[in-house]
């Protein structure tokens, strides 16, 4: 029987990644299908999983991929250590201001975005894809297995964790939020744009957009709309970090106004609730008032070769130690 494993990347699963990113959807900056950028990616994380804790910088990129068992991989996902290493990332924050006129008893209060890089420093989830063809609950074990490996190497990363997520497009493939703001500092296209960045740091767009904040008001009713609005493709990811306890109400990504969940890593749920392996026997768990015959994400204690599963039970899991979390029940 072949079971999926969550494993580190290597140069070898290169010909798999391009297939993957041939039918990724928008917004994934950081898989597309380029031969070189994958190529320099794999070699990045490679490097990063050998970083030893002591020498890290904070520019490592790890880059995971969910294996079949069979020679196939049937997803990925990747964390950065610190967003904007090197520069700064950059978000849109929703705010409000209000103004009041005691003489005309007028009071308004307006939503505005103010270009922020408040997030910079803090730890960033990427490249999160799932097969469509694979079973959803794969998709638990490709972003919650990543969330484990951080907390056990907690020293490699932030406190603060964010995932950025691709925001709604028309039916042509076109950014309304992009063609009203944007696109009106660049002569570009939305698609153009996101290859440019292509999961480099945002810094050079930002440095020609406004500074002041952007009154959401006198934005096209269809840029409005797009504010924090998620592309199906997404839903699957944004689904998990919810339930993990991320909040995507705050920022929203500067291309295509697609939300930016954040959250720190101690108040997530797979954090909370992941205890070490090995676990009591079943019978043990029983007298105790608890029971591990339920479904659960399990991984092992190594850096480089770090492996995660989905089990049906945490006493089914093949090392000696690690860590396991239960998948239900669910917030």
């Amino acid at each position: 029987m072949f079971l999926p494993r969550l494993r580190a990347a290597t140069p070898a699963d290169l010909p798999e990644l391009l297939r993957m990113a041939a039918a990724a959807g928008p917004g994934i900056g950081t898989l597309r299908p380029d031969p070189e950028l994958l190529t320099a990616r794999l070699h990045a994380s490679q490097q990063a999983f050998a970083t030893a804790d002591e020498e890290v910088s904070g520019e490592e990129r790890y880059l995971f991929v969910l294996d079949d068992g069979r020679g196939g991989l049937l997803g990925c996902s990747g964390i950065s250590a610190c967003a904007g290493y090197g520069s700064r990332f950059y978000a849109y924050r929703n705010e409000f201001v209000v103004a009041s006129s005691a003489r005309l008893a007028v009071r308004t209060r307006s939503h505005t975005l103010q270009l922020t890089h408040d997030l910079t420093g803090a730890t960033l989830l990427t490249s999160f894809y799932l097969d469509p063809a694979a079973a959803p609950m794969l998709g638990e074990l490709l972003s919650r297995a990543r969330l484990l490996f951080i907390h056990q190497f907690a020293s490699r990363f932030a406190e603060r964790v964010v995932a950025e997520f691709p925001g709604l497009l028309d039916a042509e493939g076109r950014s309304p939020f992009w063609d009203a703001v944007g696109r009106a500092f660049f002569a570009m296209e939305y698609a153009q744009a996101e290859a440019l960045v292509s999961g480099r740091s945002k810094e050079f767009l930002a440095s020609l957009m406004p500074q002041s904040p952007l009154y959401v008001p006198l934005l096209p009713e269809a840029a409005q709309r797009a504010i924090g609005q998620l592309h199906p493709d997404g839903a699957l990811p944004f689904a998990i970090l919810q339930a993990e306890g991320f909040d995507g109400e705050r920022y929203i990504d500067i291309l295509d106004g697609g939300p930016t969940m954040e959250a720190t890593l101690a108040a997530l749920r797979s954090v909370r609730l992941a205890r070490p392996l090995p676990v009591p026997t079943a019978r043990a768990e029983r007298a105790a008032g608890s029971d591990t015959a339920s479904p659960c994400i399990a991984c092992n204690t190594e850096r480089e070769g770090f492996e995660a599963r989905l089990l049906p039970t945490a006493t089914a899991a093949p090392w000696t130690e690690g860590l396991c979390v239960p998948l239900e029940p669910r917030p």
